[in-house]
């Protein structure tokens, strides 16, 4: 690999080395205290009496008893057995060969593409359990929440480890931005674009599958385990049923559309590290489920009117979520059957500046804040913390189309002033 290819990283995203090593160790910490913070063990969502816990937390982290508690055996054994049939479906389950975009190399990736099978498979298997031995069969998410954290988190290290060791071996295409000489930089933002061992392409596997499909599997534990409490599935609240239809939905949505995926700044541009592997394999599933986690035991009752209203933003975010990628994976693959208009840049690229696309550089973010706004309506309001998504989300958007805003600069220069002279707004028409 010519060294041309692998350039030394010279600038630093997310504060550089101390911003890393303080996401790396936030993120795992963020993912327990949402447990701790809003669970029936802990009291509650928040805990009672939140203010008197600071005693109580410190006396827990000196006590190796406490710390043992995050770990079980049955499911981390149980995760590996998952993380092994997601691999294995991948391998035999029949599937298109599709390329990725153009990599700087010249080189062309092949993926090949069976995550919506891989997640029908899942969930016929889950249902077959729940049908043939109740509810009550399928809520040990619930009951093991902690130790399948830790699973998760052991594997991101794991894996974020062994790519970036395998990373110094020759003829790697490494990440632009990962590529900095230093350990903790390197190791969380990703040092080679593309992991790979033979044809199977770590990164790509990680975003869809292990992560995305356990989600819409936890999401089904909550609701067995709330059923499991009321008496039958024929119980289980609207509430939780919204949940399940919007997060579900949103899941399979994503598989079925696999390919979209290739021409993301996570797959074109981002190497996989720890930023990457903790996000998909512990981020996604257990942050993700906090609606269905705190719905498994306050059990809340909507309405149809209330139903109806959450039902209108959720429907409105999806639709201009999936219409806007719709028109650009249309426009990235030569067609146009909305006749667009379209801006040309020296470089021959073309950048649409209208339909959803001329109307904001990033509509489909504001489809994905509607939807996650509407994932946290039916939890009411009677605590925040079922509000952290939507906020969090909000904030990685924001944060992600400045980072896209930044490289379109590098990459176009002067012509990137004047496409955004043409869309002035970031993400919301006449707002930001």
């Amino acid at each position: 690999m010519s060294k041309d290819l692998n350039p030394k990283t010279t600038s630093y995203e997310f504060l550089g080395p101390p911003g890393a090593l303080f996401i790396t160790l936030a993120v795992p910490i963020t993912t327990y205290a949402l447990y701790f913070g809003c669970s029936e063990a802990s009291g509650g969502c928040p805990p009672p009496n939140f203010s008197q816990w600071s005693p109580i937390i410190s006396r827990s982290l000196s006590n190796s008893e406490w710390w043992k508690g995050l770990w079980d055996t049955e499911a981390a054994l149980i995760y590996l057995a998952w993380y092994a049939f997601c691999v294995a479906t991948w391998g035999i389950l029949p599937g298109d060969k599709v390329d990725g975009v153009v990599m700087r190399d010249g080189q062309k990736k092949q993926y090949k593409i069976n995550a919506f099978a891989t997640f029908l498979c899942a969930m016929g298997v889950t249902s077959g359990i729940i049908i043939r031995y109740g509810p009550q069969s399928f809520t040990f998410f619930y009951d093991k929440w902690l130790g399948f954290v830790t699973a998760s988190i052991a594997m991101s290290v794991f894996q974020a480890l062994y790519v970036y060791i395998a990373s110094f071996k020759a003829g790697k295409l490494l990440a632009l931005g990962g590529n900095s000489g230093n350990f903790i930089y390197d190791f969380f933002i990703g040092r080679e674009l593309n992991p790979s061992i033979g044809s199977f392409d770590i990164k790509s596997f990680n975003e869809l599958r292990p992560g995305l499909i356990l989600w819409a599997l936890i999401d089904v534990g909550m609701a067995c385990e709330q059923a499991t409490r009321r008496g039958g599935l024929d119980k289980i609240t609207d509430s939780m049923w919204l949940v399940l239809a919007f997060q579900i939905w949103y899941v399979a949505d994503a598989l079925y559309n696999e390919t979209a995926i290739f021409t993301t700044m996570d797959i074109t541009t981002d190497g996989f590290g720890f930023m990457l592997s903790v996000g998909d394999l512990a981020w996604v599933p257990f942050v993700y489920s906090l609606q269905a986690r705190y719905l498994a035991f306050n059990h809340v009752e909507l309405g149809p009117v209330k139903v109806a209203l959450i039902l209108i933003v959720n429907l409105t975010g999806y639709y201009i979520f999936r219409d806007s990628n719709g028109e650009k994976n249309d426009f990235r693959n030569g067609k146009n059957p909305k006749n667009l208009k379209f801006f040309t840049t020296k470089s021959g690229s073309k950048l649409l500046t209208s339909g959803w696309w001329g109307r904001s550089r990033h509509p489909n973010y504001l489809g994905d804040v509607l939807m996650a706004l509407a994932w946290s309506l039916p939890t009411e309001f009677n605590t925040p913390i079922t509000y952290f998504y939507v906020i969090y989300f909000s904030v990685l958007l924001i944060h992600r189309q400045r980072r896209d805003d930044e490289n379109c600069e590098k990459k176009y220069g002067e012509d990137w002033e004047k496409y955004k002279k043409m869309v002035p707004y970031r993400i919301i028409p006449y707002i930001y």
